[in-house]
């Protein structure tokens, strides 16, 4: 069955850790908003391969339209949390338990959202004690899923086993 996935992002993405799940994701089937201040503005990843268009604007959607939420990593998620509004609609989808999928920088956007006690995540090294100091329990592993919701992982290398959790969640 189709998911409907919110993609939280802005400038200085880290590029295959959108492009890859993002391929993978609709090549199975579902569907990707990717949201940001302003529909139809472009963004771009830090490493200038990928340039993504903007499907809705934060003001215009809400958690409650989607199935799923994804958020890459690289500079995009410390950005995001700087506003409240993306801290919230993150927020929601980890409140209502819904699918949630972060790879590398992407949990710092549920460290803000206060929303990681007690759950089992991992990240990109540099936000492993930010990570401990939310209440998590850290793992440094490729790939952590916690109960049916929520699967993070640390760096573009552990793409295909982000991927595929990802996946098994969706279906």
């Amino acid at each position: 069955m189709s998911k409907k996935i919110a993609v939280l992002l802005t400038d200085s993405f880290e590029d295959v850790e959108y492009t890859e799940p993002a391929k993978a994701f609709k090549e199975a089937g579902h569907s990707l908003t990717v949201i940001e201040e302003t529909k139809g503005k472009t963004v771009e990843g830090k490493q200038g391969k990928a340039r993504v268009g903007i499907d809705a604007g934060i003001n215009d959607v809400s958690p409650d339209q989607f199935d799923a939420l994804f958020i890459p990593g690289g500079f995009s998620p410390d950005i995001l949390r700087a506003d409240e509004l993306y801290v919230a609609f993150a927020k929601v989808f980890m409140d209502d338990k819904k699918p949630v999928f972060a790879i590398c920088h992407g949990p710092q956007l549920l460290i803000s959202s206060e929303t990681l006690t007690g759950r089992d995540v991992t990240g990109y090294k540099s936000i492993h004690i930010d990570l401990k100091n939310a209440g998590a329990n850290l793992h440094d592993e490729e790939v952590v899923v916690c109960g049916n919701q929520l699967v993070t992982s640390r760096t573009p290398d552990d793409l295909p086993a982000f991927i595929r959790e990802a996946l098994k969640l969706l279906n």
